[in-house]
């Protein structure tokens, strides 16, 4: 299309479409989730904008670069993403790490690779590199309720040689639970970049890369966190207020937890609530539904099971597990895989909600 007529196309669509615009052409390919954060539109004037700009011819979308459960939007006659640039993905898959291994080994800020799990797992083995954030030990407060203020997660994260411009990459055992729960609270301090490697160690060493119990020694730096974002995460009070809202409220712990058979995950060493079952009106989803044994599931099997459960990209969500990590996983998908516009990790999750007095709680003894 001709430089003339695509600027007398793009002066017949709505402004939303023009300002979309000119936001791809300023900063280059985004996906939705992206659009909105950088232009402040809500999800559904962003997505009518795009769905101009595309029947107008001057827009395509394709599956991002490094997360195919994602869209990314960019000018009809721009170059797609740079191998480089690597700007759209939340995941990355264990080559795109394994080929940058000589970059997170070194001392430059610019890449950073994080083990989520506890020092007893990280000595027995860890990816090549990989510096130790101890989430529950470091950055959850006593009791597993509550989280690091901005000073503590300043000082643990610049300890690890990490700057406000790094490529953090997470990773844990397991489904990347406590990888999840460490990439939220980056999010939550609003650090731009920061990815989980999906299917963590798992599915790391199940592809035959390295393990090494060399812990690396990075120089410190300086990390000044941006004020706390406070919409990525629900209090309390906003459980309180939800009971009597239009807002999904949903619980990812086992069956037996929700039930109201055990007060503390049967697996974990975690302290237990003084009472067993679950939020009046909760949607019950466990956590293991949206992986599998490769890491998360695609995008198609994730929107069928949400919306299976009433849950959509518009729906705004609050998730809780017991400490919250397990809860950060499920918010992962509906935020970032599925670009949800309003979800948010009750991060006080049942040991504090159980624990308090007189907060309503039901228990059966059926399986949701």
């Amino acid at each position: 299309m001709a430089e003339t007529d695509e600027a007398d196309v793009l002066e017949g669509l709505p402004p939303s479409s023009k300002f979309i615009y000119k936001t791809l052409e300023d900063d280059g390919p985004m996906t939705l989730k992206a659009l909105t954060e950088e232009t402040l539109l809500s999800s559904r004037t962003a997505r009518y904008g795009l769905d101009q700009l595309e029947d107008a011819g001057l827009i395509d979308s394709s599956p991002a670069l490094h997360d195919g459960r994602q869209t990314c939007y960019k000018l009809e006659n721009e170059v797609g993403e740079s191998a480089g640039a690597d700007d759209a993905g939340v995941l990355v898959s264990p080559e795109w790490v394994e080929t940058r291994l000589s970059e997170f080994e070194a001392d430059e800020p610019e890449l950073r690779i994080v083990d989520a799990d506890d020092r007893a797992e990280y000595a027995r083995g860890h990816l090549p590199g990989a510096v130790n954030v101890d989430v529950l030990d470091d950055l959850v407060d006593v009791g597993g309720c509550g989280i690091v203020d901005k000073r503590g997660f300043e000082s643990s994260v610049g300890d690890c040689g990490i700057t406000e411009d790094t490529t953090v990459v997470i990773y844990s055992t397991d489904h990347n639970q406590y990888a999840a729960y460490l990439y939220w609270l980056f999010k939550y301090y609003r650090h731009t970049d920061v990815r989980l490697l999906d299917g963590g160690k798992l599915r790391w060493e199940k592809s035959g890369y390295p393990v090494t119990d060399d812990v690396p020694e990075f120089t410190p730096r300086e990390y000044s966190a941006h004020p706390p974002d406070d919409r990525v995460r629900a209090y309390r009070t906003d459980i309180e207020a939800a009971l009597a809202r239009d807002v999904a409220i949903v619980d990812v712990r086992s069956a037996a937890e929700f039930r109201g058979d055990e007060a503390a995950p049967p697996d974990k060493d975690l302290p237990e609530a003084r009472s067993a079952g679950h939020i009046p009106g909760t949607v019950h989803l466990t956590w293991s539904e949206v992986v599998d044994e490769n890491g998360f599931k695609d995008r198609s099997e994730l929107e069928r099971l949400f919306r299976g459960r009433g849950i959509d990209q518009g729906t705004e969500t609050i998730v809780y597990c017991h400490v919250g990590e397990r809860s950060s996983l499920v918010w992962f998908v509906l935020s970032e895989l599925l670009e949800g516009t309003s979800v948010s990790n009750y991060d006080g999750s049942w040991i504090e909600w159980g624990n308090l007095i007189n907060a309503p709680v039901e228990s059966d003894t059926e399986e949701s």
